[in-house]
């Protein structure tokens, strides 16, 4: 027999291969897709034929994923903290995202509202979005007293009120200033803040202090208190009252009624500083009220209260230093229901007035 003529050796001397037919390639490649479907229609482009894709999420995603961004976090580190939270496929496929978008550069720190399985150009979107910062708002207005900030604190973050109490236990830990005497009584600052998940009672009050601080500093309390006769704490008492007892117009009005009537040892006869004594903010008083012994009495004892009796704003720390000159010694509101005030230096007059103020209570 005729033996059998060997194949042609190859050119580079390896045998040829035989070529894949294309409709099985295009099945493989339909199967690899279908498989996928079901993992948040996910595409698998990295490893796809190695074109430089990441893995990505296609739809927008459901339910709900709390993240953190640190300070100083990278794109890379975003994207690393989205992958373990199962937000995005890939770290890379957000870092394309952000490398893509110059917006990325303005992500904050903080707590986010994400969804779960989503895009990466979706979860960029969402982290530019303010609305889904997750974060604790409390708005403290002025002339509020502590335990009524406490009260607004509490329930703003869903922290038990020991915490509260515990911390300010410790002012040293808060930062008070040594003129505060241990009290933060008048140094929780109003103002509207934000809270990050997470943050502690100490340090929800420690930044309300931090905040007294600057404003202290802006209106120049320390100093203006020494050159109007006051120690800060005693400075800050008399804001305290101006803010209790009278509109913002009138704060430096009432202001001086409280240096007149130092000056001439007069009692100051504050309703707001017994009302605060009672722990109560009645309109008028009875005068067995009026008699309560406390140190806050200032009907009965002369000289400024031992402390402040709430959290005053810059604008009555500014007029409790720095009051406009004038001989006024009393004043009353116009009503009830008007937030005027009219003031005199009169005796006579100012019961004039308070007699027109009583006819007008229910």
């Amino acid at each position: 027999m005729t033996a059998p003529i060997p194949p042609a050796p190859h050119p580079h001397g390896h045998p040829r291969r035989r070529r894949a037919h294309p409709a099985l390639i295009v099945l493989v490649l339909l199967g690899l897709l279908v498989g996928g479907a079901g993992v948040g229609m996910r595409l698998l482009g990295g490893s796809l034929g190695g074109f430089g894709a990441s893995d990505d999420y296609l739809g927008p995603g459901s339910g709900e994923v709390v993240i953190e961004v640190g300070p100083g976090d990278t794109s890379s580190a975003i994207g690393s903290t989205l992958e373990q939270a199962d937000v995005v496929a890939s770290a890379q496929s957000f870092v394309d995202a952000a490398v893509a978008d110059d917006r990325a550069l303005g992500i904050q720190p903080g707590s986010y509202s994400m969804l779960a399985q989503m895009s990466a150009a979706g979860a960029l979107e969402r982290l530019l979005d303010p609305e889904s910062r997750v974060q604790t708002e409390v708005a403290i207005p002025e002339g509020l007293r502590l335990t009524d900030t406490v009260d607004r604190l509490v329930a703003a973050s869903d922290l038990p009120r020991r915490d509260f109490e515990q911390a300010l236990q410790n002012p040293r830990r808060l930062g008070l200033p040594d003129y505060a005497d241990g009290s933060a009584e008048g140094f929780l600052f109003p103002a509207t803040y934000t809270f990050d998940p997470g943050t502690s009672a100490e340090q929800m009050l420690k930044a309300m202090i931090d905040r007294y601080e600057q404003a202290a500093q802006d209106v120049g309390l320390v100093d203006g208190a020494v050159a109007a006769g006051y120690t800060p704490r005693e400075a800050l008492t008399v804001a305290s009252m101006a803010q209790a007892e009278v509109a913002e117009r009138d704060f430096g009005k009432a202001s001086r009624v409280v240096a007149n009537r130092l000056e001439l040892g007069m009692t100051l006869g504050f309703d707001s500083t017994v009302n605060y004594a009672l722990g109560s903010d009645d309109l008028t008083l009875a005068q067995d009220q009026l008699a309560v012994d406390s140190p806050y009495n200032t009907y009965v004892n002369t000289g400024l209260p031992p402390g402040p009796i709430n959290a005053p704003g810059e604008a009555a720390m500014a007029a409790a230093i720095a009051p406009p000159p004038g001989d006024w010694l009393y004043f009353v509101a116009v009503s009830p229901d008007s937030d005027k005030t009219q003031f005199t230096a009169d005796y006579q007059e100012f019961l004039q007035f308070k007699d027109e103020f009583y006819s007008q209570v229910p």
